[in-house]
């Protein structure tokens, strides 16, 4: 049993991870912004907290370097809708453990944020596509130009355009 911090603006998915995890014996604590979170914090040890990147008008990874300040030992999992690579090598930076996108179970949650407590680790047996590896490539570019599309777009040698119609694609999805 673990005390968990669960930090979402998305209250319908909140609610249903927060009765997964309860069912499966964990403490659970909620907040839907970053202020919550911080204030949360102060309330006692967690064993884990898992964050959203896009919390309204709040920032998940700007969060994330307080949330690790302030609880060192508790293991941090980042969860997004939109994936990348660059985005989970920018939280493994600020401090987070592990990086899901969702939808992710709860016992994907689980097993991210204590692995040593899951028997099993599935392996993917299917290259990533193409087109999906285009998108994270893009993704990367974006974040090392600070979201900056020309200076991005110039860098990849594409027209601003074009990297714009590129991005505004949803990814491949993994298998």
């Amino acid at each position: 049993m673990a005390k968990l911090l669960l930090v979402d603006d998305d209250v319908v998915f909140l609610d249903v991870l927060t009765r997964a995890l309860q069912r499966r014996g964990h403490v659970i604590v909620r907040a839907t912004n970053a202020l919550q979170a911080i204030a949360a914090t102060d309330t006692g040890a967690f064993d884990g907290i898992v964050l959203d990147l896009r919390l309204g008008q709040d920032n998940g990874l700007q969060c994330l370097r307080d949330l690790r300040h302030r609880q060192p030992h508790a293991a941090i999992l980042l969860l997004t809708g939109f994936s990348s690579i660059a985005t989970a090598v920018e939280a493994v930076k600020r401090g987070a453990n592990d990086y899901l996108p969702k939808p992710a179970s709860a016992d994907d949650i689980l097993a991210a944020m204590f692995p040593e407590a899951s028997a099993s680790v599935d392996v993917p047996t299917t290259p990533i596509h193409p087109r999906r590896l285009e998108w994270e490539h893009l993704q990367r570019v974006m974040a090392e130009h600070d979201g900056n599309i020309s200076s991005a777009a110039r860098a990849l040698g594409l027209h601003r355009r074009t990297l714009q119609r590129k991005l505004a694609k949803r990814p491949v999805p993994e298998r």
